[in-house]
């Protein structure tokens, strides 16, 4: 297995801040890949993020990510992962983890009492964790929040 410095690091980590809401327009028409149809221009409420990308506040951090080690689970360089310490890490679970005194953003695969900490590009391999490594589980990762625009 390769033990070599993480891919994917955190670059920012940035605390949530659970009395600032925004509400922005949810609209009631289902989009196809496309905008809501003019005919529709009526709104079925207001939606805050907070509701459906916070489930713990207290617990909940913002943290920006730089590599590309993660890109094949849809997380890529430049994006924000909403991480929630509260969770335990299970098996398949994409966390942000200190290993070695380093950031670093993997898959947690258990098997057969071994930790392994694999990427999602096949350009890097799998990392054991073993008993002389400094290793912790950091925070679950629940959400990735990425730009379609460059």
């Amino acid at each position: 297995m390769n033990t070599a410095a993480p891919a994917l690091s955190v670059t920012a980590i940035f605390a949530h801040h659970p009395g600032r809401r925004q509400a922005i327009p949810l609209f009631l028409a289902k989009v196809s890949a496309g905008f809501p149809s003019p005919a529709d221009d009526f709104l079925e409420k207001k939606i805050d993020l907070n509701e459906h990308l916070v489930r713990h506040p207290a617990a909940t951090f913002f943290v920006r990510v730089a590599g590309d080690s993660m890109k094949n689970a849809g997380i890529f360089c430049g994006d924000i992962l909403v991480v929630d310490r509260s969770l335990e890490a299970g098996d398949g679970s994409v966390v942000v983890a200190v290993l070695d005194g380093e950031f670093t953003v993997k898959r947690v695969l258990k098997t057969d009492g071994r930790i392994f900490l694999v990427p999602a590009n096949e350009a890097y391999s799998p990392v054991e964790v073993t008993a002389e490594m400094d290793f912790t589980v950091w925070g679950v990762v629940t959400s990735v929040i990425h730009s379609l625009r460059a």
